[in-house]
């Protein structure tokens, strides 16, 4: 007899909580097996490439993009601010990727403004 099947949401459901624990395990992991680190890190994108789901973005800043390993500041990767955006240069494959942030330039911007013409008003 076969399997009942799950609803496509049920099993997209399982499969978030599944990629972020996998991520959770690779985070463990990575002090004593760098390996199986990236080997958890495989499956979460195995299963979301399955299920056609966006790992969330948390996650997808954990791993390198060129070589799939799972990166730690100052072990594996580099990370650097330069020109607004963030920089991060993975140890392992020698590749980076580049992440802008200028959106929070400008909130900060915009916040210290406010406070000048407060100030000026007072």
């Amino acid at each position: 007899m076969a399997k009942p099947k799950i609803p496509k949401n049920k099993q997209k459901k399982i499969a978030k909580e599944r990629i972020v624990t996998l991520f959770d395990q690779a985070q463990k992991q990575h002090k004593e097996n760098q390996s199986l680190a990236n080997r958890y890190v495989f499956l979460a994108r195995k299963l979301a490439m399955k299920l056609r789901l966006s790992i969330p973005l948390i996650q997808k800043r954990q791993y390198c993009k060129h070589c799939y390993t799972y990166l730690v500041p100052s072990k594996n990767v580099r990370i650097r601010i330069s020109r607004g955006k963030v920089v991060t240069l993975c140890l392992s494959c020698k590749k980076f990727q580049r992440i802008p942030y200028k959106k929070q330039q400008k909130e900060k911007r915009k916040k210290r403004i406010t406070q000048k013409i407060n100030q000026r008003n007072k």
